[in-house]
């Protein structure tokens, strides 16, 4: 058996990915070690591993954009009956995670091995966590829990603990959404994957709550996405309010004033555009984003070159794909006329509506949003 726990300096640490988009998040991590360092593991499937200190996990957990949620691994070993899983339990640092009590959550998945009720799983740890910490039984999200992922692959039990609490997309400013609203994590991935440029101009014509050019205000000023959120290392025994404390002020120092380029959010809902505005200065980037409430037909982009990136409606089903496509042709049509030079990105999650821009569309990720198989695509505007 082997293990790792808080109060050993160095952690084993994961950013969980959506699929998808470990290489985004394999990104932001490299750029992350100008601030702390990190050693960073090649990106797989699900995430990226990397080992770091205290402070260099408070670090990942305030400024990661992509990344779903961060663990930290407290124990692996081997398991195939019960009372290996409890021998092997009781000898983690459970304390290191859990004040007396605290309510505490497992999320179980099994593979290929013999111990595969992930009910009875989670039963046995949490008697184990229970008796070597004081914890009690909570439902998985619950605020305050402090959640554990455990995973069975061929008998090998690997326990995590959840160093995120709430999931990171979860930034505290969009109280007020517009129908189907996406991500802040996905946002923010539909931003690298374009390849933004931070300085330069930046335009969504269909912005709904503003969560794009929210995010990418965020970006362009360098505010941490986890700023103004809470997050579950805070409760750790092991906590340290002093590095804590550090890296927040380490953090403010480098915040620009304003977002050096331009950024506009238009929608023809105005119900959206209040909301995105709202959303905004919750956010506090009130003052860097334009909004508009405006059609495609009246997109008046500023005479810069600059990035389009937006999310249109997908069209679930044969019906609705039929109504979208002339959404899609005017969207093509307003790009070659208005937007010449500028490169455009878009979510799209059929090929038959990406046609229908007749714009030069290359993939650059796929990934879920919704349930539904989304792509980012990108092109330039001759």
């Amino acid at each position: 058996m082997s293990h790792v726990t808080a109060d050993q300096g160095r952690l084993s640490c994961f950013a969980v990915a959506a699929p998808g988009l470990e290489p985004l998040v394999a990104e932001e991590l490299r750029e992350l070690r100008q601030q702390h360092p990190l050693e960073l593991e090649p990106p797989e499937p699900g995430g990226v591993a990397f080992r770091t200190d205290a402070s260099g996990l408070y670090t990942v957990n305030l400024h990661l954009r992509i990344a779903s949620r961060v663990l930290v691994r407290v124990g692996v070993f081997h398991a195939s009956a019960f009372h290996e899983l409890e021998r092997h339990a009781a000898r983690l640092s459970w304390k290191a995670f859990v004040r007396d009590g605290q309510p505490v959550a497992f999320r179980v998945t099994s593979r290929k091995s013999r111990l595969y009720h992930q009910t009875a799983v989670a039963e046995r740890l949490l008697a184990v966590a229970g008796s070597e910490a004081g914890a009690t039984g909570e439902e998985a999200g619950t605020a305050e829990a402090q959640e554990f992922i455990v995973r069975l692959f061929r008998d090998r039990c690997t326990v995590s603990a959840d160093a995120s609490g709430e999931l990171l997309h979860r930034r505290g400013y969009r109280l007020e959404t517009a129908k189907a609203p996406l991500r802040e994590t996905l946002a923010a991935a539909m931003l690298a994957g374009a390849g933004w440029d931070r300085a330069a101009s930046l335009l969504d014509p269909l912005c709904g709550s503003g969560t794009i050019p929210i995010e990418a205000a965020l970006m362009a000023r360098l505010i941490p996405p986890g700023l103004n959120r809470g997050f579950a290392f805070q409760r750790w025994a092991g906590f340290d309010t002093r590095a804590w404390k550090a890296v927040l002020a380490a953090a403010r120092e480098r915040i620009l004033p304003a977002a050096p380029g331009y950024i506009l959010g238009s929608d023809r809902d105005r119900g959206a555009v209040d909301a995105a505005a709202a959303n905004a200065s919750r956010a506090g980037v009130g003052n860097d984003i334009e909004w508009r409430c405006a059609a495609i037909s009246a997109i008046e982009p500023p005479p810069s070159p600059g990035w389009v990136v937006t999310n249109p409606p997908y069209g679930v089903r044969v019906g609705e794909r039929a109504r979208l496509r002339n959404l899609y042709a005017q969207f093509g049509n307003v790009m070659r006329a208005r937007c010449a030079g500028w490169a455009v990105a878009l979510l799209t999650s059929h090929p038959e509506l990406e046609h229908q821009t007749g714009l030069t569309l290359a993939p650059r990720f796929s990934t879920e949003n919704g349930g539904l198989r989304v792509r980012l695509m990108l092109a330039r505007v001759p």
